[in-house]
């Protein structure tokens, strides 16, 4: 469904008329901002009233879920290979993973569009409980004996049931930027953006200890009962919460001759391939996906290489207090107004940093690549959230989040399967001992596995480097930077369907400063 004829459409039209209020008015969720001129300075997010204090609420609330379903996530790899010692069968968690994020990011995606966010956000929460709840069951029930054969069906039906808890969890993924559009002025979601990669910061930061932890006190048993009863609190905590959503409407099929409820693939296609640039921006990030993979999957058989596991761990911590660090800057000082620019700039720069830093053996040199890496990585994801907030209409952003997820996603687990045995059984022998890479290079460059690892990590980076710089000399970066500028200047009073703004409903009242419930004037938080 492409945007043009989306917006073109007269019943669309007639309904943004009659249910968007003028700018201004009390029931405006742009709480009647307009876009700032180039080089005015933006206005700042107030978490304390309104709309943005419910969008704060959802904030931390995806948070703590957040960092509860990876910790059950990280957990569970780190005790099944505790118990089997079976490399082979934490590579397929991370593949359960990595295919069911692909499988699920359209039909969660509709979900999203098609029901009340609160809803989708509680449903997801009460689901991955549920499954936790059956988990730790099983996890009682059945011997203990039964978990340390890799070829046990407890162990693999545990397993399953875990991930399936976890993949419960990526509805609230795909709901929270969306209500980022609903709930935050346009002028602001850019830095909103910066806070949701902060919270992603955050979850780096604090999942691989608190999971590490809980499992060895006590094996998956803590685990389980901590994601129960956190889940369990975040269901109480957001039926507290007001979002002022009214329920979503039958979507205007785009082809004329069915209904656009559910997963609707054919018209979440067209839709993003009417915006111009939108489908090379989507590949672009699939492509970032596919070699950051690669790069990813190889990085701590680098680093430990160069030092031990502890100071590598360590070192971990301080790089992923980084990208709490990207964040905050995103929410102070925004993106400014070339969204799309940025996102390719922070891509070049990350890629450069990633093709320089192997030219030596060096910890230091890996250290500041990846804090380059790392402090960019949120102004990327929140300029890429931003321009879909900007660009999509409201009412199908769920779906096209949730297909860039699926498409994003796709190739990742080919990468992180091909990548290590073409490192081992091709390159590696290429850098050692008599190989035609280590006769030509070596005397500079260095020879043995880790300089082997280096050489993979030069061409990925040069490989990203390359197509970063193409694609911001391509007439379809042009074609989408254009696209959102047009968006930016347009009218929400008067077209906001078409520039993805929010349908227009009661926003609480600042005054106030309370979270209300279902039943009545809420306490305040």
């Amino acid at each position: 469904m492409s945007l043009g004829r989306l917006v073109g459409r007269s019943r669309e039209k007639s309904v943004a008329r009659c249910r968007t209020p003028a700018r201004g008015s009390p029931h405006d969720p742009t709480d009647g901002a307009a876009a700032p001129a180039d080089g005015a300075e933006q206005p700042r997010l107030d978490l304390r009233h309104g709309t943005q204090r419910v969008f704060a609420h959802l904030l931390v609330s995806n948070g703590v879920v957040g960092v509860m379903n990876y910790t059950v996530w990280f957990a569970v790899t780190f005790w099944v290979f505790l118990e089997t010692r079976s490399v082979f069968a934490t590579g397929m968690i991370s593949g359960i993973f990595l295919v069911a994020t692909a499988a699920t990011g359209m039909w969660f995606g509709s979900l999203v569009d098609d029901h009340r966010k609160q809803v989708v956000m509680q449903a997801s929460a009460l689901a991955s409980a549920l499954v936790y709840g059956a988990c730790l069951a099983l996890y009682v029930i059945a011997p203990a004996q039964a978990f340390t054969d890799v070829g046990s069906w407890q162990l693999w039906t545990f397993v399953v049931l875990v991930m399936l808890g976890v993949i419960a969890g990526n509805p609230r993924m795909i709901a929270l930027p969306v209500c980022v559009s609903l709930l935050v002025p346009a002028d602001r979601r850019d830095r909103a953006n910066g806070l949701v990669g902060t919270v992603s910061g955050v979850s780096m930061l604090v999942t691989s200890v608190i999971s590490g932890v809980l499992v060895a006190a006590g094996g998956m048993l803590y685990v389980l009962l901590l994601a129960v009863a956190v889940l369990v609190a975040s269901v109480a905590h957001l039926a507290r919460v007001h979002v002022p959503e009214e329920q979503p409407v039958r979507a205007t099929p785009v082809d004329g001759d069915g209904a656009a409820r559910g997963v609707d693939l054919r018209g979440t296609w067209r839709l993003v391939r009417g915006v111009p640039g939108l489908v090379p921006l989507i590949l672009f990030s699939c492509f970032n996906n596919v070699i950051g993979g690669a790069f990813m999957a190889l990085m701590d058989a680098y680093g430990l290489s160069l030092v031990s596991v502890q100071v590598w761990g360590l070192l971990w911590g301080g790089l992923s207090a980084l990208m709490i660090v990207g964040g905050l800057l995103v929410a102070k000082v925004g993106l400014g107004s070339a969204p799309v620019r940025l996102l390719l700039l922070a891509n070049a720069a990350s890629w450069a940093a990633t093709m320089l830093f192997p030219l030596s053996a060096s910890v230091v040199s890996l250290v500041a690549a990846m804090a380059v890496f790392m402090l960019l990585m949120p102004f990327a994801e929140a300029a890429e959230q931003t321009v879909l907030q900007r660009v999509v209409p409201y009412e199908r952003q769920g779906r096209v989040f949730g297909f860039a997820q699926s498409v994003e996603q796709a190739a990742s687990p080919f990468t992180a399967f091909l990548i290590g045995p073409v490192t081992q059984f091709a390159v590696v022998p290429f850098m050692s001992g008599d190989g035609a890479g280590a006769a030509a290079v070596g005397s500079w460059f260095g020879t043995g596995q880790a300089r082997a690892i280096a050489l993979v990590f030069v061409v990925l980076g040069f490989l990203g480097l390359l197509v970063t710089l193409l694609a911001l000399a391509s007439p379809q970066y042009r074609a989408l930077r254009d696209s959102f500028a047009r968006s930016r200047a347009a009218s929400p009073a008067t077209d906001g369907a078409a520039v993805g703004e929010p349908v227009a409903v009661p926003a609480p009242d600042p005054a106030r400063r309370t979270v209300s419930s279902g039943n009545g004037p809420g306490a305040s938080a």
